[in-house]
């Protein structure tokens, strides 16, 4: 929930000087009422994803937006099961899977997010929560090809605490195993699994060149000038941003 217009008119003006790496898929993860605002002047070669939608086309759900509303204004992507929703807002694993569900359904392609909080992990429930989360949505989709799933360890989000690159890729090795045991393994190698958790210029580059980490969901890093560094990090490695939620995602 940041931006003004003015505001993203001064991360789009970054963007636009750069330079971006072309071999990374950029979406910018826009607030609903600026998505229309901030499609019109993004360069063509970032994309645009809504931060949520509701499980259903329409109806009496006052506050909620659906996938056919983005459709229905060029929006290509959403970004479903942040942590926040998790956390702040009470969405279950169940109602994420069926958002999850009903968005590919409608033509979206959706940045799925799964990830532990901090007492979950020092009980050593990490692999638990995670295969859990995955399993809910796999249970409710019949493809992964337009899925992007990004590992969000909550207690390193914000918190100026970052998984290092090796606790991050042992979770994303563990990920590719479970799809390989419980979806096939056409999926486990080629399903793009991006980091988020307090990404930085100082640590993307390390993060980069972890094996199983795809790119990166970058909260707020993406609101200053610093992210096309993070963008550039498998240069010197894919991902989403949201005017506070970048994806970034190395190909």
């Amino acid at each position: 929930m940041n931006g003004t217009k003015s505001e993203i008119n001064d991360i789009v003006g970054f963007l636009k000087k750069g330079p971006l790496d072309s071999n990374v898929e950029v979406v910018v993860g826009v607030p609903s009422i600026y998505l229309t605002y901030a499609k019109n002047i993004l360069p063509n070669n970032i994309s645009i994803a809504g931060q949520n939608t509701y499980k259903v086309a329409k109806g009496a759900f006052t506050g909620e937006i659906s996938p056919a509303m983005l459709l229905d204004n060029g929006i290509p992507w959403v970004i479903l099961g942040h942590s926040e929703r998790r956390n702040i807002f009470g969405e279950n694993d169940e109602l994420i899977a069926e958002k999850v569900a009903h968005a590919l359904d409608s033509g979206l392609k959706v940045i799925a997010c799964i990830g532990e909080k901090l007492e979950e992990r020092e009980a050593g429930k990490t692999d638990e929560v995670v295969f859990r989360q995955t399993k809910a949505i796999a249970n409710k989709i019949n493809s992964w090809d337009n899925v992007v799933v990004a590992y969000e360890p909550v207690w390193a989000i914000g918190t100026g605490k970052t998984a290092t690159p090796q606790q991050a890729q042992e979770v994303h090795e563990k990920l590719r195993n479970w799809f390989s045991k419980n979806v096939n393994q056409t999926v486990a190698e080629t399903v793009r699994i991006i980091y988020g958790g307090s990404v930085t210029a100082g640590n993307a580059k390390d993060l980069a060149k972890e094996k199983d980490i795809d790119g990166f969901l970058v909260g707020g890093a993406s609101l200053k000038p610093d992210f096309v560094q993070i963008v550039n990090a498998k240069q010197e490695s894919f991902m989403s941003c949201s005017c506070n939620e970048e994806l970034l995602s190395y190909n």
